[in-house]
């Protein structure tokens, strides 16, 4: 059989599926640079930013501004706007199953362009009208676009990537990711459109890769698993496989296909509510769930929180510029993923980012504690912030979006996906809006509670997450069957010691 090799329409349909994910972590980013120039534009909309205020706006010394930007209304909009987004993708994961399936996965990329369309439409013209309310309804939008591309594009990527590169496509979705959030970091400088200019061009740039996706669409062809185990399309399947693969005997992709189809005709379809009750899946699920719960309760939001504080302990003049350093370190090492994923595997990476991470949160919290008594311990916690976001983009940050796809066959992965995706957004909100409560309880000692978290997720990957690497779908299934029947084994032995006379 030959090797499996990259071709050009592979790397085209890779870049166009990825060109979602850049939108997603540029929607995740560009609502922080000019937060105080949009609660300005609230303020005036409600009626609460007064003529004075918008004069000392520009000087930005008086505590009247301050006094203005925390007006209880301007508060709780500017509050919903950022909410709003997880919201949205919170409600939309649900759906990327009913989406893959409807139309197949280049379609229903094609079709929810037209909600990044007309969020990025709302965002920019939102002058126009009441501002709060234009970029809370873009928002919402944008998020529910983004819910159901952070399902696709990682499913459309694990479908049609060749074994043997099956992991480095896959953690280009989280590399579009850092990517997008870093353009939004650099793009949403004061000096660039971070001003009260072209603030709204800077958030209705929110729906721009969306035109360029939609102009290369057309060009990539559907998945071959889609096409012949959910369709039943053998020629379409054979047709796309040799656009994606070049011109070769396929036999062998089509027969692990076939066995595939006849494994999941033999079952009832999948449903979300089918796959939570079912015990088939079971194991795979509750892996997939914790990689996702990893990496959104591991504490890298919180060490974005406090990046910029630490920076200004340290004596960094514009921490704005130090923030973009961790944005570019962000990026750097979800490059070392993408070299490393499918040599060194997904477990071992997992392990090594969570290990390293538990170890950076007990640092940050010495760091933290001793801040004010020693001016060294700030280094001590840069240091620390670096190495965090180090060892989360190693593995924690990219490998869960598209494990999930490995760990189940066709038939279960579209509802697998959603609810793993479900997992990720409703974490995140939870965590957005709750770390700003148990900061004040811990205060210094938060990253404790964080070292804890990441000490269990270490274990359980060290005992129960497999390594996928270089394996087929069929593969993996088989590796979680045998641990199934592994377990009925030794339920039914304790049975039967519960019921032997001597017990």
């Amino acid at each position: 059989m030959e090797p499996d090799r990259i071709t050009g329409t592979l790397i085209v349909a890779v870049f166009t599926a990825a060109l979602g994910s850049l939108q997603f972590g540029y929607s995740l980013g560009v609502i922080n640079a000019p937060q105080q120039i949009i609660q300005a534009h609230y303020g005036r909309s409600l009626g609460v930013w007064t003529e004075r205020a918008v004069v000392l706006s520009d000087n930005r010394t008086d505590e009247m501004l301050r006094e203005e930007e925390t007006h209880p209304s301007v508060l709780m909009y500017w509050s919903l706007s950022v909410a709003i987004f997880s919201i949205g993708g919170m409600l939309s994961s649900f759906l990327v199953g009913f989406v893959s399936d409807l139309k197949g996965r280049v379609k229903g990329m094609l079709m929810i362009n037209v909600l990044a369309f007309t969020a990025g439409l709302l965002m920019f013209f939102c002058k126009l009208w009441k501002p709060h309310i234009m970029v809370i309804a873009g928002r919402a939008t944008m998020g529910f676009y983004c819910g159901l591309t952070t399902g696709l594009v990682p499913m459309y990527i694990g479908e049609i990537a060749p074994k043997a590169y099956r992991g480095a496509l896959g953690t280009l979705h989280q590399l579009a990711v850092v990517t997008g959030i870093l353009l939004s970091q650099v793009i949403g400088l004061e000096f660039i459109l971070g001003n009260d200019d072209w603030w709204p061009l800077l958030l209705g740039l929110s729906g721009a890769p969306a035109v360029l996706q939609t102009l290369l669409l057309p060009l990539c062809p559907e998945s071959p698993r889609y096409l012949y185990i959910t369709r039943g399309l053998e020629d379409d399947a054979r047709k796309s496989l040799s656009r994606l693969k070049g011109p070769r005997d396929h036999s062998a992709d089509l027969e692990e296909m076939r066995r595939e189809k006849e494994e999941a005709d033999r079952e009832p379809r999948v449903s979300i509510f089918s796959l939570i009750r079912s015990s088939v899946y079971r194991q795979q699920l509750v892996v997939a769930l914790m990689m996702h719960l990893s990496q959104q309760l591991s504490g890298i939001n919180a060490i974005f929180y406090y990046s910029t504080a630490i920076f200004q302990g340290a004596g960094v003049g514009q921490p704005v510029y130090a923030t973009i350093g961790v944005g570019v370190i962000n990026a750097f090492f979800t490059l070392v993923s993408v070299t490393l994923v499918d040599k060194a595997g997904r477990r071992t990476l997992i392990l090594v980012g969570l290990g390293g991470m538990c170890c950076c949160a007990v640092a940050m919290t010495v760091g933290l504690k001793f801040l004010n008594d020693y001016s060294w311990m700030s280094y001590v916690s840069m240091s620390s912030i670096f190495l965090f976001v180090s060892f989360f983009e190693i593995g924690p940050g990219p490998i869960p979006w598209f494990i999930v796809a490995e760990l189940f066959g066709q038939g279960p992965r579209p509802a697998a996906i959603a609810l793993a995706g479900c997992s990720n957004w409703t974490s995140n909100f939870i965590v957005g809006m709750t770390f700003p409560y148990i900061q004040t309880w811990l205060g210094n000692y938060v990253f404790v509670l964080f070292a804890a978290l990441l000490l269990g997720f270490t274990v359980f990957t060290y005992l129960r997450v497999p390594e996928t690497k270089g394996k087929s779908f069929e593969e993996i299934a088989a590796v979680f069957q045998k641990r199934r029947k592994k377990s009925l084994a030794n339920d039914a032995e304790l049975e039967h010691l519960k019921a032997s006379p001597d017990a």
